[in-house]
């Protein structure tokens, strides 16, 4: 049995929502899923929907049950609910999408099994799934949610893979002297980009929440893995990072599964392209026009995506308007108001994850300021577009080394 059957099985179990434990022998496996296959393999069988979760741990039944799962599921997988393409002799395309956080995310993988390609394409999208309900702060159940009510009180343990990417958030903030900064979150709130339409606050009220602003109050205890607040009402948001995060956790789970040709899209915010299309160079991508960012005629630039990710931020994604002037979501959580003077950036990198947290800092520093990044990141490549009287917008590109 080869280790790429194995990689195989994990993601077929994973589709019918079969979990199993290899410290304890047990498989926990969701009544609904095993009612509606006991249905198909036997239509006399019968299951209420709503039962709970069966939990399994005989040896022999576990053995079993997991034959099943593979022989009911490799039946089943003969007629996917989606289409597949064909776009080349010996390899077979397949396009999904789902909403997740807040926006459309969409995968293209190639790969010669066109039976397993749905089955990789989902495991893709609840990868996202689980980033979202790790990371949200719209959800109150997620572990980052409980950091923003308790982490101001005591110091709150926080499981590895969140620990390990704040460490990498506070890192970036470092970095660009402040311009990345995921404690922004009473900044969002004060302007009403949380759950909200859009305000000025005054004076004071901005003064006092910037005293709850700034990645050197947030304390990260490495040894005990913990994560504490040194001023009463700070809350992280990491709404400028997770999308890209979740874009490489998909990339990864693609080559696990020794895909070598894919495509991922979180709502435009950031792309990334594994390999090329077939008889194509890499994937072919259009930078919005940022003062026609919805009309699919016009762009401000193109770019060929291989083994390489474009992310970009823009004053076009959450804003609003008072007395003519426009006031965008992207703050300079230095000095709590929204960037003025800077229509958007694009960022090409090696990571989703490094280019959507410098898209929000180069956005912020500008580009004088912006040059002292690439040396950071080489290979890094940095689009600003500017207002421009006479033109409506130009473009100023940086590269690194």
């Amino acid at each position: 049995m080869t280790a790429g059957f194995l990689l195989r099985c994990g993601i077929w179990l994973r589709h019918c929502g079969v979990a199993r434990s290899f410290a304890s022998g047990a498989v926990t496996i969701s009544a609904a899923w095993l009612a509606r296959y006991l249905r198909i393999a036997s239509p006399k069988a019968h299951l209420p929907l709503s039962a709970p979760a069966i939990r399994l741990k005989h040896p022999f039944v576990v053995h079993r049950l997991f034959l099943l799962v593979l022989a009911l599921s490799a039946s089943l997988a003969g007629s996917p609910s989606r289409k597949i393409e064909t776009s080349h002799p010996q390899l077979h395309r397949f396009e999904d999408s789902r909403i997740s956080m807040a926006c459309t995310y969409t995968v293209v993988v190639y790969g010669t099994d066109p039976k397993q390609l749905p089955l990789i394409a989902e495991a893709a999208l609840d990868e996202v799934d689980r980033i979202d309900a790790l990371m949200s702060h719209y959800r109150p159940e997620s572990p980052l949610s409980r950091i923003n009510r308790e982490a101001a009180d005591r110091p709150v343990l926080v499981e590895p893979e969140l620990f390990r990417f704040l460490e990498r958030c506070v890192r970036y903030s470092q970095q660009s002297e402040g311009a990345f900064d995921i404690t922004v979150g009473p900044l969002m709130k004060a302007w009403g980009f949380f759950r909200g339409e859009g305000r000025i606050p005054w004076f004071f009220e901005l003064w006092n929440v910037l005293r709850r602003v700034g990645y050197r109050h947030l304390r990260l205890n490495s040894a005990q893995r913990t994560v504490q607040f040194g001023r009463s009402g700070m809350e992280l948001d990491l709404g400028g990072i997770a999308k890209g995060y979740a874009v490489d956790r998909v990339v990864e789970l693609f080559k696990e599964q020794r895909i070598e040709r894919a495509f991922v899209n979180a709502g435009g915010s950031t792309l990334c392209g594994l390999g090329a299309p077939p008889d194509s160079p890499g994937w072919n991508v259009k930078v919005q026009d940022p003062l026609a960012p919805r009309d699919p005629k016009k762009s401000a630039a193109q770019v060929i995506l291989k083994d390489q990710c474009l992310s970009v931020s823009g004053n076009y994604e959450k804003f609003f308007k008072v007395r003519g002037i426009t006031y965008s979501h992207i703050l300079d959580p230095r000095t709590g108001r929204p960037v003025e003077n800077m229509l958007s950036v694009a960022v090409l990198s090696q990571t989703g994850t490094d280019g959507d947290a410098l898209d929000n800092a180069f956005y912020v520093q500008g580009v004088e300021k912006g040059k002292a990044l690439l040396p950071l990141y080489p290979g890094l490549e940095v689009f600003f577009f500017l207002p421009d009287g006479k033109k409506a917008w130009k473009m100023v590109r940086l590269a690194g080394l």
